[in-house]
């Protein structure tokens, strides 16, 4: 009896499988390639134009790193009064220090907690990474079966509240400050990827973990948790490759290999979402991720309908 020709065969449909793989990422590549050129072009913003930027955050520390008490850490965050977000990790809060400096304190949860000796290598780890646009760690406590932790507090929240509140009345981004945390981000990305020995793969760059200051500067967060230790060519750290939908790399979803491209294919995301104003995966009528929403809009140069209408034309087409 003949096979049913219209059925592929395994290998055929490996083979259509991998075309369309290449062809989205190829797609994707020129996506993020035009988001880059766009930045890099109108990005003469008090000479920021070199994306390398190996120095360290030259800017006063609230406090040097160092070990809380639990009883500190109630008195820090008033009883654990003020919730301020709910992460992979845990709830946060807001606490002041005794020196008025306030701070976001992490509580990890029982089911994120790492092994003793884990958490302290963890924190080691944060306590010598310093770039002014990466979150600093102010402290931490290991007392009891509590593991917690104490950042620097980014009073204007994350970038994905700002960008999705349509209220007239919130925070709205202009073009201008758009570009700079888009330069921002690379730069605290580029540091963990190049200026850290060994290597710090992020694994979940999204506008969550991007956080904004009293005067809307930004600076990425959340790097370096969840490490459990080198890779096997021993050149990076590997962190667990929890992700978030709409921000994982097709690449990772066939090689189930982490990478720094990993990072860098969520930070093109994060970029189409600056630009757009749009989510990640966009919720109409059905579930819509960002790049097959301005994949068409590309192609036909139809470049006013990927912008964020609330920038009302004050952006820089011709660099598009």
């Amino acid at each position: 009896m003949r096979p049913n020709s219209s059925k592929p065969t395994p290998k055929k449909s490996k083979k259509n499988v991998f075309i369309v793989v290449i062809s989205v990422s190829a797609t994707i590549v020129l996506l993020f390639a035009f988001a880059f050129v766009l930045i890099m072009k109108t990005m003469k913003i008090n000479g920021e134009e070199k994306l390398c930027n190996k120095e360290r955050d030259d800017t006063p520390k609230p406090d040097a790193t160092r070990a809380f008490t639990h009883a500190e850490i109630v008195k820090i965050t008033n009883d654990f009064e003020k919730a301020i977000g709910k992460g992979g990790y845990g709830p946060v809060f807001y606490g002041c220090l005794e020196n008025g400096h306030e701070v976001a304190v992490k509580l990890l949860s029982q089911e994120s907690q790492q092994e003793y000796r884990e958490f302290l290598a963890e924190v080691k780890l944060l306590m010598r990474i310093h770039h002014k646009y990466l979150v600093s760690l102010i402290g931490f406590c290991d007392e009891g079966p509590e593991k917690i932790l104490l950042y620097e507090y980014m009073s204007k929240g994350n970038l994905k509240e700002i960008l999705s509140d349509k209220n007239r009345n919130s925070v709205s981004l202009n073009w201008e400050q758009r570009l700079r945390v888009a330069l921002s981000v690379a730069q605290g990305l580029e540091y963990l990827h190049c200026g850290c020995e060994p290597p710090i793969i992020h694994r979940d760059v999204k506008t969550v973990n991007i956080l904004l200051n009293e005067k809307l500067k930004a600076k990425v967060a959340d790097f370096g948790l969840s490490r459990l230790g080198p890779t096997e060519d021993d050149t990076h750290i590997w962190t667990i490759a929890a992700g978030t939908p709409g921000y994982v790399d097709s690449e990772y979803n066939i090689t189930n290999k982490l990478t720094d491209k990993s990072d860098v294919y969520s930070f093109g995301i994060v970029l189409l979402e600056l630009i757009s104003g749009q989510p990640a995966i966009i919720l109409d009528e059905e579930k819509l991720h960002i790049v097959h929403w301005v994949t068409p809009k590309i192609k036909t140069g139809d470049i006013v309908s990927v912008v964020d209408p609330r920038l009302q034309g004050e952006y820089e087409i011709n660099s598009m």
